[in-house]
C-alpha cells in the first residue's frame, strides 16, 4: 500500500457500508449528531443513543433548550453516556457559545471553524473534526483510534493526529480523479471523507485482530 488510495481501494472492496446510509454516521440528524459527538466520547454509540434518546423525549434537542436546560434533568439524562457531570456542563456551554457567537445552529453549520471547535471545553481534535464532517459537512477527515492501528497493520506510523490526517488527506486529494470513476459519480469530498472514516470503523469492528 502505497498511499491513501490504496487503503481506499482496499476497504471498497469488503463491501463495509450500506449505500442507504449517505455519510455513514449511525445519525443523519444534524444536531443530534453535534451532540452525539460530544456523548461519544469514552463511550460506546448505543450508549450515545439511549441518551439522546431520553433528551428528545424531555425536549432538549435545540440549542434553546441546551443552554436552558436544568443541569440536574440534563445530568440524568445522559447518564447512560458516562461522565454526565461533565459532559452535562459542556453541552450546556457549548449550546451558549454557539447562540452567542452564531445566533443560530444553521449558521453555525456554515460559519464554524475548526479553531472555534477547539477552544471549547472538553473538544479535542477528533470530536472537532467528526462535527465539521458529519454535523456541518465540511471538507474534515476524522482520524481516530481505528485510522491509527489499521495504518500500523499496513506498516505505517505517524508522530501525530495531523501526520495521519494529511497523509490520507494527500492521498484522496491526488487521486481525486479516480476516485470519481470508482464510485460512478463525482462524490463530494465531505462525502468521501465521511465513507472511508466509515469504511475504517467497520472494518477495524469486523477484523479487531490482524
Amino acid at each position: 500500500m502505497d498511499n491513501s488510495y490504496d487503503l481506499l481501494l482496499f476497504l471498497k472492496k469488503q463491501d463495509l457500508i450500506e449505500e442507504h446510509l449517505e455519510y455513514w454516521w449511525p445519525n443523519n440528524n444534524d444536531f443530534e449528531i453535534l451532540i452525539g459527538a460530544i456523548l461519544t466520547q469514552n463511550t460506546k454509540w448505543v450508549n450515545v443513543e439511549k441518551s439522546l434518546g431520553n433528551l428528545k423525549k424531555l425536549d432538549l434537542l435545540s440549542l434553546e433548550a441546551l443552554s436552558q436546560a436544568d443541569l440536574p434533568l440534563l445530568i440524568e439524562a445522559i447518564t447512560p453516556s458516562g461522565f454526565k457531570n461533565q459532559k452535562s456542563v459542556r453541552l450546556i456551554k457549548l449550546a451558549k457559545n454557539i447562540l452567542e457567537e452564531f445566533s443560530s445552529f444553521e449558521n453555525f453549520k456554515e460559519n464554524v471553524t475548526r479553531d472555534w471547535l477547539l477552544s471549547q471545553k472538553g473538544i479535542g481534535q477528533e470530536t472537532a473534526d467528526a462535527i465539521l464532517c458529519y454535523s456541518c459537512h465540511q471538507e474534515y477527515m476524522v482520524i481516530d483510534s481505528y485510522t491509527n492501528r489499521l495504518l500500523k497493520r499496513f506498516g505505517y506510523e505517524f508522530d501525530s493526529y495531523c501526520d495521519i490526517q494529511t497523509w490520507i488527506v494527500y492521498g484522496i486529494n491526488e487521486n481525486y480523479d479516480k476516485i470519481a470513476k470508482l464510485y460512478g459519480y463525482e462524490i463530494s469530498l465531505n462525502k468521501l471523507y465521511a465513507r472511508f472514516h466509515g469504511k475504517i470503523v467497520e472494518f477495524m469492528k469486523r477484523n479487531p485482530k490482524g
